[in-house]
């Protein structure tokens, strides 16, 4: 049994929002959040963040969208004023950005939901970060990497279910995942999911493509089949983001 004080239940009772009230946070708990988020690990304090507070053009209208960026445009500035360039490729320097960037992000998440705040992220920043660059006027080496919307919620929904601890925490060594373990996890998954009628409050199901005939209604579909869905048809090529990389200066073939 989890332990727990109130760093733990705010972490364990995490869930994404979507309906917001229209109350624009104060600038402080604005200030307070980002702050925060400024206080996680990173390798080089590598990241943006460009504020929006467009409500009537944001997902779900929430008053507040954070957009978090991979930025190394500023340390490049940083480099040329003590006299060096820089010559680390660009697929290591994006695999420490996007570390220092979620775990920024993840800060700013926990410090609004301890001050009332919810938030939901919208993950399909980079594949249209031109349009976001053109948008906020990104210059180069900067990345939009992954959005944030962010409000006082108008919604209390319960949190989502997760893997059991067992299918997640390994020690020693990474074990032999056997039939029961798979199915076991799946199961959790699957009827957590269903027990909240998640996806068909969302009207959420992903069509099967090339014309396959769905098996699944709302009474069956959940988290297993969504996210298989997502990944057995979805981006089978890099090329989409390759483009979104080199327009925005990050060059990773060779």
């Amino acid at each position: 049994m989890a332990l727990s004080n109130p760093v733990i239940e705010v972490l364990l009772s995490h869930k994404s929002i979507r309906k917001y009230k229209p109350d624009m946070p104060p600038e402080d708990v604005i200030r307070t959040i980002v702050r925060a988020g400024q206080q996680a690990p990173f390798a080089s304090q590598a990241y943006s963040i460009i504020l929006s507070r467009d409500r009537e053009h944001h997902p779900y209208k929430a008053p507040l969208m954070f957009t978090i960026c991979v930025d190394y445009h500023k340390f490049e500035r940083i480099m040329e004023k003590r006299g060096w360039r820089m010559v680390t490729n660009d697929l290591v320097l994006l695999f420490f950005g996007i570390q220092d960037a979620a775990l920024m992000a993840e800060n700013m998440v926990i410090a609004a939901r301890s001050l009332g705040l919810g938030s939901c992220f919208l993950g399909s920043a980079m594949l249209q970060a031109d349009k976001i660059a053109q948008q906020y006027n990104l210059p180069k080496r900067v990345f939009p990497l992954v959005q944030l919307v962010m409000g006082y919620p108008a919604e209390d929904p319960p949190p989502r279910p997760r893997y059991p601890l067992e299918f997640t925490l390994f020690e020693g060594k990474y074990p032999e995942l056997t039939d029961e373990m798979v199915s076991e996890a799946m199961r959790v998954m699957d009827e957590g999911y269903l027990a909240q009628d998640y996806y068909r409050r969302l009207n959420a199901k992903i069509p099967l493509e090339n014309g396959r005939p769905d098996p699944y209604t709302y009474e069956n579909y959940s988290w297993t089949e969504h996210i298989c869905r997502k990944w057995g048809q979805w981006f089978p090529d890099p090329k989409v983001l390759l483009e979104q990389l080199e327009k925005r200066g990050f060059h990773i073939t060779g």
